[in-house]
């Protein structure tokens, strides 16, 4: 009995397939969805840490360090990265999100401006300032991350 005689594979084209022309803008629009949905977890946790992290150092000198600071300017132009990404996908990819989502976005935005702002006047309290300022950012991205989920 003689075995069947097995066919040749096709090969494999040697450049992949190219997209239509249209579908580029669906691909951007999830990456940068994936791309917004991870850094707000990196503004939350990050403001929260951030936020203990100066109360903390209110009630113990040993934790007022630099990396203090730069850590919550970190965290701060985080809330504009944050921002930035979701008006892009909102203006340029056309999402729908609800309404209240956008609100804690900019009011975030306008929290980090006050907490600046204030800054000088409450000089001898600045670790409070930015220790609840910090916990209220991180409290607004909570409520924007359950607002788009819609719970």
């Amino acid at each position: 009995m003689s075995q069947p005689r097995l066919r040749p594979r096709p090969s494999a084209p040697s450049t992949p397939p190219r997209r239509a022309s249209g579908t580029e803008a669906p691909l951007l629009a999830s990456s940068l969805l994936d791309i917004h949905k991870s850094w707000a977890w990196v503004v939350i946790i990050g403001n929260g840490l951030a936020g203990v992290w100066a109360l903390g150092a209110h009630w113990s000198p040993a934790l007022r360090t630099r990396a203090l600071w730069w850590f919550t300017i970190f965290v701060e132009f985080a809330v504009f990265v944050q921002v930035c990404l979701g008006v892009g996908l909102v203006a340029g990819e056309h999402y729908k999100v609800p309404q209240f989502h956008l609100l804690y976005g900019f009011v975030a935005i306008i929290s980090v401006g006050l907490l600046y702002s204030y800054r000088q006047q409450m000089r001898y309290r600045i670790y409070l300032l930015y220790g609840f300022g910090g916990l209220f950012v991180m409290g607004l991205g909570i409520r924007a991350v359950l607002v788009a989920r819609g719970g």
